[in-house]
């Protein structure tokens, strides 16, 4: 160790520190910055508060819980004797094999790394179980074992640089030149996030929409305050009669259906001859906030579908939602049926959800005092800022898409690898306001679209008058929108539903170019039952289910025609494919 080196890097740390701290404090002191989310402290100590209150209040049951604690520890501080001792013995605790933070090996061999382990793994198995066994309201337990879990991610051994082999032989052999590096890029990414760390996941300078994402040719052919509508130019001699409109999530952008040229389904669904149509929505600022959900609906898919119709011709369109564009465009549909409008002749949704009884961990964020909190923030705005909606996606997955870059930049002082679905991951919209409001509420709070209780545009809406054909595609590994979430929303509809279940998550399982041949996916009979016996008798199909859904849609949509020209008369194109509104950053 060069203590002269690592004196100047100790000195030039605290300085760039400074600059974080600055960074931190300049949008607080001008007063630019929305107030801090001290609510959600207070209901993280609440919460974990009523778990605690369980064990301690009654005596019998907080002796108990203590003996267990003891003996844990005692088991564990016995084994580590052993192992110093040159005893050959079975740990106490061991992580799970998938779990990259304990990779390196001096996390068993070295016995001081073990015990950090252990000791870590004990406490937080520990935690596990007295939140599952305590008695209390179901909502607040899933949110005490959420809070639980990102408590645990944020304090393993494996984030510190004195509690990490690696981090630990990194520092000493460089003179702490990482953590100079990291400290630099933790400055630069609180400046990012004005006053708040946003982290960086991918190198970002390598990508930009319509160069090397978002390539697939196509003219924006209508746009409103609120969506901008692309046609893609057509790539084969024939095109199915019916076009394909695809309406995305507003929460993210359209483009994750348009990466790279190899993952994109838009350019596939074209290459396969489809006529398509996608929805760009606006990335919504201060002269959206008082947007509705209403507004969303008519000004978003009811839009789209009569332009589609306008400028092909026809008098129906085959319609998909992906995540809340599914839900969006579930309401759409029953809004529809209720006024007597024909124009959609299929429906097909990605990982969608109408129920919202299983609606996973996102669920942890929704109750009404956390609502109000959120309300109040967004009227400081007329808007959510696109990077709360990423935070709370990410926490879903906080080990993999917070942590492991948390130490891979701030600790190893490591740019990350460019990864376009990550510089997707992060190029997150705002929400408005009013919009927001709606969906949080009437959606994962009251579940009100399943129950026949949701009010739009005048219309109390019955998804039982949907009877149109349904191609209804969950992930099995969704957080997100749980596959039993997907498959409990399936009944919801009138009319026919193919379920399908895809291999892997929400993005991965969707994005699944047939080409890569990977995962996996099962089809089966009608979404009725159980889930778990539904999948039980599955039948399961190696790689993409693309084009099984391409046979679906051909078998609704027969007959082919000449490729349309982009536009029309009356629907002149305005500026080339992706357009101007997904280029507005957050």
């Amino acid at each position: 160790m060069d203590v002269e080196r690592l004196s100047s890097n100790i000195a030039r740390m605290v300085e760039l520190g400074g600059k974080a701290m600055a960074a931190y404090l300049k949008p607080r002191e001008a007063g630019t910055h929305p107030s801090d989310g001290s609510d959600g402290v207070a209901d993280i100590a609440k919460t974990l508060g009523h778990v605690a209150e369980f064990w301690l209040k009654d005596p019998q049951r907080a002796i108990a819980a203590q003996s267990e604690v003891a003996t844990r520890y005692m088991d564990l501080w016995a084994q580590s004797l052993k192992t110093m001792a040159g005893e050959p013995v079975e740990p106490v605790a061991r992580p799970d094999p998938r779990d990259a933070r304990f990779k390196d090996p001096q996390w068993e061999t070295n016995p001081f790394f073990d015990f950090l382990k252990q000791f870590y793994l004990v406490t937080t198995n520990l935690a596990e179980k007295f939140v599952s066994e305590a008695e209390v309201d179901e909502h607040l337990k899933h949110k005490a074992s959420f809070y639980a879990k990102q408590i645990a991610n944020a304090l393993s051994p494996s984030n510190f640089v004195v509690t990490n082999p690696e981090l630990l032989r990194e520092t000493i052999s460089s003179n702490a030149e990482n953590l100079v590096r990291g400290m630099k890029m933790f400055a630069e990414d609180v400046e990012r996030g004005g006053g708040d760390l946003r982290i960086r996941q991918s190198d970002d300078s390598q990508f930009a929409l319509g160069r090397n994402l978002a390539m697939t040719p196509g003219k924006v052919v209508y746009e409103n305050e609120l969506i901008q509508l692309i046609q893609y130019e057509p790539t084969t001699k024939a095109v199915g009669k019916v076009p394909l409109v695809i309406v995305p999530p507003w929460i993210n952008k359209f483009y994750i259906l348009d990466l790279t040229q190899e993952k994109s389904f838009i350019k596939w669904a074209v290459d396969q001859g489809l006529t398509v149509f996608v929805v760009s929505w606006v990335n919504p600022d201060q002269r959206h906030a008082n947007k509705s959900f209403d507004d969303y609906m008519l000004e978003g898919p009811l839009s789209a579908f009569r332009v589609a119709g306008e400028i092909t011709g026809e008098d129906k369109v085959h319609a998909i939602g992906y995540c809340v564009g599914g839900t969006l465009l579930a309401v759409s549909l029953a809004y529809m049926a209720a006024r007597g409008i024909g124009n959609v002749q299929t429906a097909t949704f990605f990982t969608t959800q109408v129920d919202f009884t299983y609606a996973g961990d996102l669920k942890v964020f929704v109750d009404e005092q956390q609502i109000q909190s959120l309300e109040k923030r967004m009227a400081q705005t007329g808007y959510l800022e696109g990077k709360e909606m990423a935070n709370a996606f990410n926490m879903l997955r906080s080990n993999d898409l917070i942590w492991s870059y948390f130490v891979n930049n701030y600790m190893k002082g490591k740019q990350p690898m460019p990864f376009d679905l990550l510089y997707w991951n992060g190029d997150s919209p705002r929400m408005p306001a009013a919009n927001h409001s709606f969906y949080l509420r009437h959606c994962y709070m009251q579940n009100d679209l399943s129950q026949g209780r949701m009010v739009v545009a005048g219309e109390t809406l019955d998804l039982k008058k949907v009877t149109l054909p349904i191609y209804n595609l969950a992930a099995r590994e969704d957080h997100i929108a749980p596959a039993r979430s997907v498959f409990v929303g399936s009944q919801c509809f009138g009319g026919p539903v193919d379920y399908v279940v895809a291999g892997s998550g929400h993005i991965a399982g969707v994005v699944n170019p047939p080409a890569k041949n990977k995962y996996q996916h099962w089809t089966g009979g009608k979404p009725e039952g159980s889930f778990e016996d539904w999948i039980a008798g599955a039948e399961e199909h190696p790689g993409s289910w693309w084009p099984h859904w391409r046979e679906w849609i051909r078998s609704h949509d027969g007959e082919e025609v000449e490729p349309r020209r982009l536009g029309s008369n009356a629907h002149p194109p305005i500026e080339d494919a992706p357009g101007s509104y997904v280029k507005v950053k957050d």
